[in-house]
């Protein structure tokens, strides 16, 4: 992987090729599988492999994400990557202009749709899950009373905590600690809204 660093993305271009439906979830499988072929991703997202293999490749051009070692002796495979760990994409990168605005609220909306989704397939099916992932899973709410600075340290502290747990859980796994380990989602959402 070329960074260990989320990656801000702050030009049209890019947010518009990680926009699209097809490409933001072959984006988030390649995060959770840490690399893949266009066949692996294809079953996932159930679409032919040579239609995996064009976005890809549009993900590619924008440096989103990046050929692979081979992780098979099939020489045929083209393995990918992501090129950080991770994207960031910020409103304040797309003020300027109202289409780039235009851009960012349409890249966001797909984005919280997807979140959604993921969310709504866990409830769907989690009578299979086990009852201590079921019990240990989350779903809260707060009606907090802040200024923007205050909601602004909130978000730091809190993802202050997420990097923590994600490094623990990376270094657990390094170490051989990978009995009952699952892909965790965490979603966490903090904005001002009037009544």
């Amino acid at each position: 992987m070329a960074s260990k660093e989320n990656r801000r993305i702050t030009d049209v271009g890019t947010l518009k090729a990680l926009g699209h439906p097809l490409r933001m979830r072959l984006y988030r499988a390649l995060l959770v599988a840490d690399a893949a072929t266009a066949s692996q991703l294809g079953e996932q997202v159930d679409e032919a492999p040579s239609l995996v293999s064009y976005h890809l490749r549009k993900l590619a051009e924008h440096g989103l994400i990046e050929e692979a070692e081979p992780r098979s002796g099939d020489g045929r495979e083209r393995w990918w990557q992501p090129a950080s760990d991770g994207v960031s994409v910020r409103g304040v990168d797309f003020r300027d202009a109202p289409e780039r605005e235009a851009a960012h609220l349409a890249f966001t909306r797909l984005y919280h749709d997807q979140r959604s989704d993921l969310y709504r397939r866990y409830l769907d099916e989690r009578a299979a899950w086990p009852t201590e992932w079921n019990d240990a899973a989350a779903d809260a709410e707060a009606t907090l009373r802040l200024t923007a600075a205050q909601l602004s340290e909130l978000r730091d502290e809190l993802l202050a905590v997420i990097r923590k747990y994600d490094e623990k859980g990376r270094a657990d796994e390094a170490a051989g600690d990978t009995a009952g380990r699952e892909n965790v989602a965490l979603h966490v959402y903090g904005f001002p809204f009037r009544v």
